[in-house]
């Protein structure tokens, strides 16, 4: 079974990334962002290894995020940037081939073990089972 593994940021979490703190996100050192870049780099070859690996990738901050709408007129409304009414955006994906749902939940777990400074805002890693074309709402 493909799931499709998902972790959220906000735009003040890449801005401190950078070394710009907010009320809710701290300043990170140039040694938090190495280790959280050794992290991953270590989960992505241990998976890669295990032939779990389909694609992984971070993305960019949300203020270079566009969201394309139907307009009224039929015309597409295109906004750029973060939107107010939601804070956190998909920061990285994983798309992982797994023989359970337990095992992708275990990666998850460990995805939570990445290093990150005191007082940063922890999200959830998210788990959504990839539709191979069965019913909705099936079991797996």
């Amino acid at each position: 079974m493909k799931y499709l593994v998902m972790v959220q940021g906000s735009q003040a979490d890449y801005e401190a990334m950078v070394g710009k703190p907010s009320a809710g996100s701290p300043a990170w050192s140039e040694k938090d962002v190495k280790a959280m870049f050794a992290f991953m780099e270590g989960l992505n070859n241990d998976l890669a290894e295990s032939g779990e690996m389909v694609d992984g990738q971070g993305l960019t901050e949300p203020a270079r995020t566009r969201a394309v709408l139907p307009g009224a007129d039929g015309r597409p409304v295109i906004t750029d940037g973060p939107y107010g009414e939601t804070k956190e955006q998909l920061a990285g994906y994983w798309v992982l081939d797994c023989a359970s749902l337990e095992r992708v939940t275990e990666i998850a777990a460990r995805i939570q073990e990445c290093p990150q400074p005191e007082g940063a805002p922890v999200y959830p890693v998210l788990i959504r089972p990839i539709d191979d074309g069965g019913e909705p709402g099936s079991p797996e």
